[in-house]
């Protein structure tokens, strides 16, 4: 019995250290599992806090995509590149999120203890996957009101194109009747040509050649004196005479001449450079013009149509002979008749 006792002790004793040995070791891996775990736990969080920061950023980009949509066809170029950012994003974040997810199935496999913080990140993996559905909503939002600018851009380029249509062929007719109008143009300034050259012909039949009256260029050229006295701008007996016969050939020129050509008799006042001060006329302008004025109310009361008559007042500053002399001064003076189109 003894030596059945000497050896159960000698078997207990072998025994005991074995599985304190083996105790330790399970202790060891398990510490050293946790220890993973609290690294991998602190890696997830820093990658769901980085996609925390990726979904806000992505928020942010919507918010802009909101309000650039306000701009309508001026955004439409920086909305589809948004757009395109934020795809871009989210496919990341996807991609990101389906890794971690794989970490997470990957240490489920490894124990039972890591069970608690697999459900925790479980549940972050769901949550981004709640935020990534409503992005991809806003997207799908934002996509809607891109395809509607899309359609109101296709119309408002359709009337574009039927207005620049329309206005090409306006140009064309424009510039077909801007021709047919220069001919027409052509045409009666030739027929007034011919009409000044016949009136201009007649009066000087009429006036004879009198060296108080000539011709320059296109127009008739009375000396004041013919009309006026110095400084004063009633006509005179003699220039009322002169202004019977002009007013015959207007009338009978004016029965001539097509009412559709436009034509006028511009009766021009000039003075010489020496001032004027009077209590009638307090400027060479005053006395030029109610000079002109005079002659086209007596033409006017001669019968001649008053719509083809036009009174204008040069003053001094559209002298014949530019000389300081008394000569010049009389040139200077004087009544010009310029048969135009009004």
């Amino acid at each position: 019995m003894a030596l059945a006792r000497g050896r159960r002790s000698s078997s207990e004793f072998n025994y005991w250290p074995g599985f304190v040995d083996a105790l330790s070791t399970l202790i060891l891996a398990i510490v050293f599992i946790l220890s993973v775990f609290v690294v991998v736990q602190f890696y997830l969080s820093q990658q769901v806090t980085g996609k925390d920061k990726a979904l806000e950023q992505l928020n942010a980009k919507i918010a802009q995509l909101n309000e650039l949509l306000s701009l309508e066809t001026i955004g439409k170029l920086n909305l589809t590149d948004q757009l395109s950012q934020m795809r871009a994003g989210l496919a990341t974040a996807e991609a990101e999120r389906d890794r971690v997810k794989g970490l997470y199935e990957g240490l489920a496999s490894s124990g039972n203890s890591a069970s608690s913080r697999a459900s925790e990140l479980s549940k972050a993996l769901d949550s981004e996957k709640n935020i990534s559905s409503r992005a991809l909503a806003q997207v799908e939002v934002l996509n809607q009101q891109i395809s509607a600018l899309r359609r109101q851009l296709a119309a408002l380029e359709e009337a574009l194109d039927a207005s620049e249509k329309r206005d090409k062929e306006s140009q064309t007719r424009i510039t077909d009747l801007g021709q047919r109008l220069n001919v027409a143009l052509a045409q009666r300034v030739q027929e007034l040509s011919r009409y000044r050259s016949e009136f201009f012909g007649r009066l000087r039949a009429i006036l004879g050649d009198r060296p108080d009256i000539r011709v320059v260029g296109d127009r008739f050229v009375f000396q004041s004196e013919v009309f006026f006295d110095t400084g004063q701008a009633v006509l005179l007996p003699e220039g009322r005479a002169e202004l019977d016969k002009l007013a015959d050939a207007l009338k009978d020129l004016d029965k001539k001449i097509p009412s559709e050509i436009g034509w006028v008799l511009r009766v021009d006042g000039h003075t010489d450079v020496r001032p004027i001060s009077s209590p009638q006329f307090k400027s060479n302008w005053e006395l030029s013009s109610a000079r002109a004025i005079s002659v086209v109310q007596y033409l006017v009361s001669l019968g001649v149509p008053a719509q083809r008559l036009v009174a204008a007042g040069f003053a001094e500053f559209q002298p014949l002979d530019p000389a300081n002399t008394e000569e010049a001064y009389k040139r200077n003076r004087r009544i010009e008749l310029k048969l135009t189109e009004r």
